[in-house]
C-alpha cells in the first residue's frame, strides 16, 4: 500500500473523475482530503471501504483564496501532514471563434482551469516546502497541445496549466517536490456519453485508468519526473 500514512488532497473530488481518483488512493492506504463546492453532489464522494477517520470532506469554493487556504489547513490539522495535491477541478465549454470570444467565456474557463489551480497550490505548497517533500499533479488536456476551432479559450486555459506545471517544477524540484500534469483526451463519463450518444466510449479514457496514471505521478516511483505533461489518450 504505497500511500499508507500519506495524505492526499483532491480538488474536484465529488465529480466522476474525482471519485475514481479518491477510490484509487484509498485502496492504496491514503488518507484523503476531498475538496469540492458545497453545492456539489457529495452522495458518492466517500470511497468505498474507507473508514471515516481516514477521509475528510472539505466543501470549498476554489475561486476563493481564503476558503481554499482554510481547506488545506483543516486537512493539515486533521492528518498532520499533506503529501500530495491532485488538481482535478476544471471545466469545459465550447466557445465562440477567437475574434468573437466574450469576456464571460474567457473568464469562465480561465477561472475554472487556472485560478482554481493557483489557489490550490498557494494553499498547499507552503506546507510541502516546510517538510521538503511532496507531489503536485495537475490535469491539463490533450487539446492543450494544439488549438481547435471554437475552443480557443479552453485550449489556451489548458495550455496555461502545462506552463504553470513546468514553472512550478523548475521552482520546486530542488526542494524535494515533484510537479507534473496529465493530458487526457475525452473521458468516459456519464455527461460525455449523454453529450455524444453516437460516439464509441470504449475509445475514450476510463476514469480508473486516468486515476492510475495520476497515482503513479504522485508516487515514489515518479521521483525522477519533473515538469512532465503526460498524454493519456485511450484509443481516441
Amino acid at each position: 500500500m504505497e500511500f499508507l500514512h500519506r495524505t492526499v488532497l483532491i480538488t474536484g473530488a465529488a465529480g466522476h473523475l474525482g471519485r475514481a481518483v479518491a477510490q484509487h488512493f484509498a485502496d492504496r492506504g491514503a488518507r484523503l482530503g476531498l475538496i469540492d463546492l458545497a453545492a456539489a453532489d457529495w452522495s458518492h464522494a466517500a470511497p468505498t471501504g474507507l473508514p471515516a477517520e481516514r477521509w475528510l470532506a472539505l466543501p470549498t469554493d476554489l475561486l476563493n483564496r481564503e476558503q481554499t487556504a482554510q481547506a488545506a489547513n483543516t486537512a493539515l490539522q486533521r492528518f498532520g501532514r499533506i503529501d500530495a495535491l491532485i488538481n482535478l477541478a476544471g471545466g469545459f465549454a465550447m466557445g465562440e471563434p477567437v475574434h468573437a470570444t466574450s469576456d464571460e467565456t474567457w473568464e469562465l474557463l480561465f477561472n475554472l482551469n487556472t485560478r482554481t489551480l493557483l489557489n490550490a497550490v498557494r494553499a498547499t505548497v507552503p506546507h510541502l516546502l516546510a517538510q521538503r517533500s511532496g507531489k503536485v499533479v495537475n490535469v491539463g488536456a490533450a487539446s492543450a497541445q494544439q488549438g481547435s476551432g471554437l475552443m480557443g479559450a479552453y485550449c489556451a486555459s489548458k495550455s496555461a496549466v502545462i506552463r504553470l506545471t513546468e514553472s512550478m517544477a523548475a521552482e520546486l524540484r530542488e526542494q524535494g517536490i515533484n510537479v507534473n500534469c496529465v493530458l487526457p483526451t475525452i473521458l468516459d463519463t456519464p455527461a460525455n456519453r449523454a453529450a455524444m450518444p453516437d460516439a464509441d466510449p470504449t475509445r475514450w479514457v476510463a476514469a480508473a485508468d486516468l486515476a492510475a496514471v495520476i497515482a503513479f505521478l504522485a508516487s515514489d516511483a515518479a521521483r525522477a519526473i519533473h515538469g512532465a505533461a503526460l498524454p493519456v489518450r485511450g484509443l481516441s
